[in-house]
């Protein structure tokens, strides 16, 4: 019945191992299809290189239940059905455990902007959440991780449309979009900021944060109404 989908879905976590994103079977990504009421994810502990669209799991956007596949979906479903729940324009989602994304959530603390190649792609530091608490982790883990994303980005009035991009403290990167496509261009994107942030803070811990003025340049240049990057 999800046959489509769930090719999708296995096309998209594929291009992890291509570029460099995950080891082994850390990491997964999902697409939702929203009329359907449901999304496809990697299935949990699965070798990328044995990696079909068969194995792929189904899960209920609303009971958060497989509805369909032979293996468990990944252990980190529940952060991902948070995502779509409180992100209505969202299609994907993706979680890895990249180096550079992994070392700068294990700080805790926002990546800042320092250039403008972090600028042509959001014109805000990338957020780190807090740490979650003993209470959260002791109780339903992955369903607290993306509720601890959800509350941060309400807190902070940030926009997950224009930020499509977080840190979780002391775990890792999430990033999403809006297809599967777009949230893996995401998640390769957060890595190779979170890299040139550590060099500059590497070469010059005292780095001043791009001036505002060519902040949003950059970003406009790209996002703006009047935006003039690319062909059209």
């Amino acid at each position: 019945m999800y046959s489509a989908l769930k090719k999708i879905c296995c096309e998209e976590n594929l291009k992890l191992p291509e570029l460099g994103l995950v080891l082994y079977t850390f990491g997964n990504v999902s697409i939702v299809d929203r009329e359907l009421g449901v999304f496809a994810i990697k299935p949990s502990g699965v070798e990328y290189s044995s990696l079909t669209p068969d194995k792929i799991a189904v899960v209920s956007l609303e009971t958060g239940r497989k509805v369909e596949g032979a293996l468990n979906p990944s252990s980190d479903t529940n952060t991902h059905l948070e995502l779509y729940r409180a992100f209505p324009d969202i299609g994907s989602v993706v979680h890895t455990h990249s180096t550079w994304a992994t070392a700068w959530a294990q700080t805790g603390t926002d990546v800042t902007l320092y250039g403008t190649t972090h600028a042509d792609h959001l014109a805000a530091d990338i957020p780190c959440t807090a740490f979650l608490s003993e209470e959260q982790i002791r109780g339903d883990y992955e369903t607290a991780t993306g509720l601890q994303i959800v509350r941060h980005f309400n807190e902070r009035h940030l926009d997950p449309d224009e930020i499509p991009m977080v840190l979780v403290a002391g775990h890792g990167p999430f990033t999403w979009g809006k297809d599967g496509e777009k949230a893996v261009y995401n998640a390769r994107v957060l890595e190779e900021l979170c890299k040139m942030a550590a060099i500059t803070r590497m070469i010059r811990p005292d780095t001043d944060r791009l001036p505002a003025e060519l902040i949003r340049k950059h970003y406009e240049r790209k996002h703006g109404k009047n935006a003039y990057y690319g062909q059209k």
